[in-house]
């Protein structure tokens, strides 16, 4: 079947939707499982390493994987592994083994990491037929799903739904919104020949040279990092660092996806209105508002509506950087590919790094880290400055 741009945007949307319940559903499950397995803030760390190589392994192989099976088959892959991924999580933490939650966390960050630059490729391409920006609202749909995921999570963190039930149930639910959307996206989309893959191979080496697709790439690790940090540790934050009980602390990290919902969802307008550059310059500063006041400031209602701040400023970072990747030059696979695969790094150093830093100095200092990179990240949106996209915004203003 040939499906109409609408269908394939709403394919995107659901398949966006699902990593997105399940990563918040293991994430606000994460003092539980620290207390399951019985781990030290160090060793969390470590236990969210297998995350971050999982996510390197993924979008190393992406570009490569969509090139030869095309956008489709790698989706379906992504997909499979995370919800593959949620059981095994639950099944380490049900039987007391960080290595099998880091085995869980690993396959996941493949499916993560290989799924997101098929998708954001396939995004990308329903933006084109679309004719209007997409990009934000997709990725909103992601941080949807986190927001519901979250709620459920507090719930049943709240009268102790055990781990691996809860872990199960969404991967049965992900593998069903699999099954219903999956024949919306084309088959042949992304694909090459072998003689074009050769062709081509030249060309995606060029790509590691482009200046401003680098300065891309800088913003996209800073912003990435500040919405995995969240993602990884903020209601460990708010239970180690500012006193919350389990189920509160998985109520802020709902904020915190809350305003990532909102600000993905809103965010469109303010990129038509105001260009990609202004658009990613103002999240960094938001941000890392957010994050200063966790850090700083002693007081669990400011912490908690600075996980506002942290979510809005963190919001539009990775679908605009990456629209502005796919946007700037010949190839934009390749293109999306590299400015992911960048900012993946940041999901990779991410977790140990804070990790090692939060068992020596405590988590909240440890984001200090975060912060700095935000804010160096601020100097650096120039490069989201397409000569597209800046004369479009000259011509509705002027």
């Amino acid at each position: 079947m040939t499906a109409r741009p609408t269908q394939r945007r709403t394919a995107v949307f659901a398949l966006f939707f699902a990593p997105g319940l399940t990563m918040s559903s293991w994430v606000t499950r994460t003092p539980d499982v620290r207390d399951l397995l019985a781990a030290s803030t160090a060793r969390m760390g470590l236990i969210l390493f297998g995350l971050s190589v999982g996510s390197m392994i993924g979008i190393l192989c992406s570009g490569a994987l969509v090139a030869r099976w095309g956008v489709r088959r790698v989706i379906m892959l992504g997909t499979a592994s995370v919800a593959t991924a949620a059981a095994v999580i639950g099944v380490g933490a049900g039987v007391g083994s960080g290595a099998v939650v880091a085995l869980g966390l690993a396959v996941f960050g493949f499916g993560m990491g290989g799924g997101e630059v098929a998708l954001n490729v396939e995004g990308a391409e329903v933006e084109r037929l679309l004719g209007r920006s997409t990009l934000p609202a997709m990725h909103g749909f992601f941080s949807l799903g986190t927001v519901i995921g979250a709620i459920g999570g507090m719930v049943l963190t709240a009268v102790e739904v055990p781990v691996l039930v809860h872990l199960a149930v969404v991967a049965v639910l992900v593998l069903a919104m699999l099954c219903l959307v999956i024949r919306y996206v084309p088959s042949g989309g992304g694909r090459r020949t072998v003689t074009e893959r050769r062709e081509t191979g030249g060309a995606r080496a060029t790509v590691w040279k482009d200046p401003m697709l680098l300065l891309i790439g800088c913003v996209i690790l800073a912003l990435a990092m500040a919405e995995g940090t969240a993602n990884d540790w903020l209601p460990l934050v708010m239970v180690d660092g500012h006193g919350f009980d389990p189920a509160l602390g998985s109520a802020v990290y709902a904020v915190f996806a809350a305003a990532m919902t909102v600000g993905r969802f809103a965010g469109g307008r303010f990129v038509d209105r105001f260009g990609r550059a202004a658009v990613l310059c103002a999240s960094a500063l938001v941000g890392a508002a957010g994050l200063a006041l966790v850090i700083f400031v002693d007081n669990q209602v400011v912490a908690a509506l600075a996980a506002i701040l942290w979510g809005l400023g963190a919001s539009l970072g990775f679908p605009v950087a990456l629209s502005a990747a796919s946007d700037s030059g010949g190839d934009p696979a390749a293109r999306v590919a590299l400015a992911a695969t960048v900012g993946y790094v940041a999901f990779l150093v991410g977790p140990p790094a804070l990790g090692y830093l939060g068992q020596h100095f405590g988590l909240r200092h440890a984001l200090i880290l975060v912060l700095v990179l935000v804010v160096a990240a601020s100097f650096a949106t120039s490069g989201a400055r397409s000569p597209r996209t800046e004369h479009e915004v000259t011509s509705v203003h002027g």
